[in-house]
């Protein structure tokens, strides 16, 4: 009898440690990665000049491109320097846009790119996914996720605080995106990935239980290794479908609406997952979340990241547009502006109060 099974796209390496920088060097040694020792790193004018000194001894086979920002030029740009360069692989040191730029880049020259973060903002990091800013405002294009993943505690811990707490906001509204998605199966057919499914929800229940901070390591690990987790979960569905859902919409609504705000990915869908899971009626996982986002000091109301109700509310009737094809609770509801208004001021009494 046959054993049928499906290969699932995943790093060849994840190294979560403190630490790890200091084993890079033998990470992109692995003959599946580089062959020849020829990489290409990009990395930005903060945080990874400050790295370049530690690790250029280790890859002195290494480019390095400066990236200036997390557009889509930018990325272009590190493609078109780096094409004709005979490299091996990409290696993204940085942040999300910056992981987010060498991702987009490597797959436009046809390179694997590895990713070495230093936050924990969103779960871009390990996705088949890279989110850059363009002329319209903030786009979102597939890319092959990364080949390796690297994290180090001892780098994450110098990171702005914010910039790693957002991302417990990400993992944690994963659990909403798993309940829009069943949702849509329920009302539409849409076919759920059972195994993309457990994936992104074991990552954000495991975040939204978990009793530690991120000045704890045993936190820092499970916290990269469910944004890890939940990268591999689009890569099994073969789409953001399980960690996109009406929080995502809220996210990328606040975004296009209000640009010149741009919050922390991480921080907007919490709250939007939050409120999202309000809107479906179950008040007690709602509470679970705002009370694991206020103990990590995320934002649980409009007012906290920088919007009116008003603003807050003209997102939420805007965010279907973002997705569009995507069926959520927001277009299973479709709420009127007053609707809006009045389950959002709801949201706040109930739950927030």
């Amino acid at each position: 009898m046959p054993v049928l099974t499906r290969l699932v796209p995943s790093p060849l390496v994840v190294d979560v440690r403190s630490g790890a920088l200091d084993h890079l060097g033998e990470v992109l040694a692995n003959p599946g990665i580089a062959s020849t020792g020829r990489i290409a790193v990009a990395v930005s004018n903060g945080s990874g000049a400050t790295l370049r000194q530690r690790l250029a001894p280790q890859l002195p086979g290494a480019a390095w491109f400066t990236v200036e920002d997390g557009t889509l030029d930018a990325a272009v740009k590190l493609a078109d320097q780096i094409k004709g360069g005979h490299y091996d692989a990409v290696v993204g040191l940085g942040g999300g846009k910056i992981i987010d730029v060498a991702k987009y880049a490597a797959a436009r020259v046809g390179l694997p790119v590895v990713a070495v973060a230093t936050n924990l903002a969103h779960d871009g990091l390990c996705s088949p996914v890279s989110t850059l800013d363009n002329d319209a405002g903030r786009g979102s294009y597939g890319v092959p996720s990364p080949i390796a993943m690297i994290v180090d505690l001892d780098v994450i811990r110098q990171a702005p605080a914010r910039y790693v707490a957002a991302g417990i906001g990400d993992a944690v509204s994963n659990i909403s995106c798993i309940a829009d998605w069943e949702l849509s199966q329920r009302e539409t057919g849409e076919a759920v990935d059972g195994l993309a499914a457990a994936m992104s929800r074991t990552a954000g229940e495991t975040i939204l239980r978990h009793p530690g901070t991120i000045a704890d390591n045993d936190f820092l690990v499970a916290l990269a290794e469910a944004l890890v987790l939940t990268g591999i979960s689009m890569n099994v569905a073969g789409s953001s479908r399980p960690a996109s859902g009406a929080c995502h919409e809220i996210n990328h609504a606040l975004d296009i609406l209000y640009p010149e705000r741009k919050g922390q990915h991480g921080e907007q869908c919490g709250l939007g997952a939050a409120f999202a899971t309000y809107l479906r009626g179950d008040l007690p996982v709602a509470g679970q979340m705002v009370a694991a986002l206020r103990r990590h000091g995320l934002p649980v109301t409009a007012d906290q990241i920088g919007f009116s109700e008003e603003e807050f509310g003209k997102a939420v009737q805007f965010a279907p547009q973002t997705r569009p094809g995507r069926y959520t609770i927001l277009e299973h509801l479709d709420l009127s502006p007053s609707a809006i208004r009045d389950a959002y001021s709801s949201y706040v009494k109930d739950v927030c109060s």
